[in-house]
Parts: structure tokens; sequence; C-alpha cells
């Protein structure tokens, strides 16, 4: 009994440490300049509420222009990211050839290069075929570093389907494609999903490549939340509106809480699947 009261205070106090931070940033966000430096922890007062602080950052700070290139840049990535890794996935676990094996190794070694190691020859060869300040060079980066992982779970996912789902629609006049598309690829939907989420989450917050590729001349309409918001701390006459960039951190983390809330449930069976299939 003493056990179990010990491992409830445990968890509750994680609960704490992790949920309060982002109570703080709700109600700081929600407070003046002045209030946010001379009484940082308190709530604010109810008849004080600064809502004027997400409508300033929404025009104000440009956020709507950040938010709608964050949105098509990481719609771009999870969508093409998951098209072809299925495909990959599905031809390097389903099909014998010679070299499948070294290929799914050389898929999982990218999984083991540091982003901070590839980063400069990778710069330059972007500017050597023209793709820095440009929403495609930006796509093909996040997919790259993304096709590793994503490979490896949905690797996992079409090994554990059963043999005889493809061998039967094969039977049945459908081509390898129709079997892959029509029967294969929904069967998989749980490892969709969670390589889904992992995408959304990791390049909707990414900061350091979009700062990488896109801070050039000429790239300010196309830069992404995380970029946006190291700007909206400056805004006229260099003054830093705080309570501005709370409500930009908080509009900006609601599509993550949203999307973790909805498909969660998912992320345990494809990472158990995945990692014990693979």
């Amino acid at each position: 009994m003493r056990i179990h009261l010990l491992i409830y205070t445990v968890l509750i106090g994680y609960l704490g440490v992790v949920v309060y931070p982002m109570i703080w940033l709700l109600y700081t966000s929600l407070k003046t300049d002045r209030d946010i430096f001379l009484e940082p922890f308190t709530l604010p007062a109810w008849d004080n509420l600064q809502w004027v602080n997400f409508s300033e950052a929404w025009t104000k700070g440009f956020f709507g222009e950040y938010f709608l290139n964050s949105a098509l840049v990481t719609t771009s990535t999870v969508a093409l990211s998951l098209l072809f890794a299925a495909m990959a996935a599905y031809a390097l676990s389903r099909f014998r050839f010679a070299g499948a094996r070294p290929l799914f190794y050389y898929f999982l070694a990218g999984l083991m290069i540091p982003l901070q190691l590839a980063i400069v020859p990778l710069f330059f060869q972007m500017r050597d075929i023209g793709l820095l300040n440009s929403r495609l060079g930006l796509l093909m980066v996040y997919i790259a570093f993304g096709m590793p992982f994503a490979v490896f779970i949905l690797a996992g996912f079409f090994k554990s389907l059963p043999s005889g789902l493809h061998e039967s629609a094969l039977m049945d006049g459908a081509g390898e494609l129709r079997a892959f598309w029509s029967i294969m690829l929904p069967l998989a939907r749980p490892g969709l999903i969670t390589v889904g989420i992992f995408s959304f989450l990791s390049t909707w917050n990414e900061f350091f490549m979009a700062f990488m590729f896109l801070s050039g001349e000429g790239s300010q309409s196309l830069r992404t939340l995380p970029l946006g918001l190291a700007n909206i701390t400056i805004v006229s006459q260099y003054r830093s509106d705080w309570g501005m960039a709370f409500a930009g951190l908080v509009l900006m983390m609601l599509p993550t809480m949203v999307v973790y809330a909805l498909l969660q449930r998912h992320l345990t069976k494809g990472i158990t699947v995945g990692a014990l299939k693979g």
C-alpha cells in the first residue's frame, strides 16, 4: 500500500512538472509586459486580461503569415514522407532481392548521423543547386531526415501483416501496385498515423534547419513559425513585446496539442510493433 502511495505521489508530481509550464505559458500570454516581469508567477487580474496580445501576434507580428507557411511545409512534409517511406518500407519488408537487407541498414544509418555533422556540407550543396531560401529546399531536407525513422517503423508494420492477404490479392488478379494501395497500405494505418504524428511534431517545431535555409535576403515571406516567433519578440522600434511573444507561443503550441490528443492512442501500438518487427 505504501509503495502504491509513493508511486502515485511521484506520478502526480511528475504530472505537475509537465503540465504547469503549459498553464504558466497560457496565463502569462494574457499579461502586460509590466506584469510579466514584476509578477511572473501570479495569475492575471480577470478585469485586465490582455486578449489583444493574440490579435497583435497574428497581425502585427505577422503570425498569420508564418502560420500558413508552417502549415504548408508541415503538411507537404508529412504527406510526402508517408508516401515515400511507405513504398520503400513495403519493398524492403515484403520482397526478397539482392541488397534488400543492406539497403534497409542504409536507411537506419541515417538515424545515427547528427544533424550538426551534416548541416555544413548540406548548406553548400543546397546553395550550389539554387535551393536556398525556398520552400522546396527546406521540404527536401525535412523529408530526407525523416525517412530513416519512417522506414524503420513502417517496415515493422508491413512485416507484421499476414502474407496471405497479399497472396490472395494477387490470386484475384490484382497487380503488386493495386495490392499495395488497396490492401496492404490501409492495413498499416496505425503505423502511418504513428509516423505522421512524429513527422508533424518534428517539422512544426523545427527551428535549426529552417534558420539555416530560410535566413537569406528575400526569405522573410517564407519563414516558418519558429523563425517568426524569434522575430515576434522584436517589434516596432526594436522594443521587446513579451506579451505578444507568449501569445505566439500559445498559438504555436495549440495545433501540436490537438494532434497529439486526437491521435496519441496510436503511438504506443505503432512504436511497439515497429520496434519489435523491424
